[in-house]
């Protein structure tokens, strides 16, 4: 399945590669589909926790990103991504966000953002990171205790 109009799979898009650590926080019911096959060895978490290398977190509203963001950003691999999707303006979904409040709220939490998608037709994406110069040390992973991929298939997202 392809998302947005590069003809690209959407988890190549969101930077998802096998054996990464992904959580998704508000994704809206059925994103299982239109996020399509993962990579093998993807380990679908319900909530974001140390050391992940992807988060996608959905909202519709900056204050909500706001609160959100400092607890998923601590969350990341110190080379991690965390993706922050809002309503596109075509899709008629009430929002205060655009990619400009989205930015505005990554930047101040010291992150940069580095890419920017087309989730689907209702949501668009931006990827934050962290510079190069502050990343945090590199610390243990967890031991896995959330369900891989292949059982994530059931529809056990976050929301």
């Amino acid at each position: 399945m392809t998302a947005g109009y590069s003809g690209t799979p959407l988890p190549r898009k969101l930077g998802i590669k096998p054996g990464h650590r992904l959580a998704l926080v508000g994704a809206p019911a059925g994103f299982e589909v239109t996020l399509g096959a993962l990579p093998d060895g993807v380990t679908l978490l319900a909530r974001p926790w140390a050391s992940l290398d992807v988060v996608v977190c959905f909202t519709t509203r900056r204050a909500d990103l706001a609160r959100r963001f400092a607890p998923m950003a601590r969350a990341l691999d110190p080379a991690g991504g965390l993706w922050v999707a809002w309503p596109k303006r075509a899709s008629r979904v009430p929002t205060d966000l655009d990619e400009n409040a989205v930015r505005a709220v990554g930047l101040e939490a010291g992150l940069v953002d580095n890419k920017v998608c087309a989730i689907d037709e209702t949501w668009s994406g931006l990827r934050f990171v962290y510079r190069l110069a502050d990343r945090p040390a590199r610390t243990a992973r967890p031991v896995r205790t959330a369900r891989t991929a292949k059982a994530a298939r059931s529809g056990a997202f976050a929301r």
